[in-house]
């Protein structure tokens, strides 16, 4: 657990100890792979790893299986969510759902601020050959063309389900191949938002999403 120790100290220094803290180094724990899909996650180790009593650890918990990365059962307790190939389909449909229609409401309001933000985010991303900063770049990108739809509930839900995806697309090697096509359709979408043309976006947006949920299905399939 020197790991968890390592990340926890990144989170809790100078900040108060709370539940919301230690959820947010758990499901960092889980989308680098420190915990693994299937893997038992025992309240008093973590506990005592943190340096916390356990009821903050079982809210952290409870919390994350309402995110979908932690499923409680009566015999194992609490363990990391494994994804089925179903359930990856069944995100890549509520993603494109959500995330067209925030895109949708976002583009009237995106400005050259967002824009210009969005494009030095896709050169640091051509800058990089690292799959966990890549991951990372990658959700910044569409928090910033989401954001300013103003719907704060719908991006919540969003990012919830690109941190289920994010921890299996950062265990796949062939994400590097696919690197050069994500971009190329990140730099459409942008440009499509510039240019205020919502249905190219949306499309665009929908068909990276889907491309995106097949390396999922593949590498759960192996």
């Amino acid at each position: 657990m020197s790991e968890l120790s390592t990340l926890a100290e990144q989170f809790l220094s100078g900040r108060r100890r709370t539940s919301e803290m230690i959820a947010e180094i758990l499901r960092e724990a889980i989308v680098q792979g420190i915990f693994k899909a299937g893997q038992p996650l025992r309240q008093h180790e973590i506990a005592n790893n943190l340096g916390v009593s356990r009821i903050p650890v079982r809210e952290a918990l409870r919390q994350l299986e309402a995110e979908g990365l932690v499923t409680f059962s009566l015999n194992k307790g609490a363990t990391v969510t494994e994804l089925s190939i179903r359930e990856a389909e069944e995100i890549c449909e509520m993603r494109i759902a959500l995330e067209t229609t925030i895109l949708r409401l976002a583009i009237p309001n995106l400005d050259d601020i967002s824009f210009q933000k969005a494009k030095k985010i896709l050169q640091q991303t051509e800058q990089t050959s690292d799959v966990m900063q890549w991951t990372n770049l990658n959700w910044q990108f569409h928090q910033t063309l989401y954001t300013p739809a103003n719907a704060p509930r719908i991006l919540a839900l969003v990012r919830a389900l690109h941190i289920n995806v994010d921890r299996y697309l950062r265990l796949q090697l062939t994400v590097m191949c696919y690197l050069a096509q994500s971009q190329e359709e990140h730099q459409q979408i942008l440009e499509a938002s510039q240019q205020r043309n919502i249905e190219k976006a949306t499309y665009v947006l929908s068909k990276h999403i889907s491309e995106a949920t097949q390396l999922l299905i593949s590498y759960l399939r192996n």
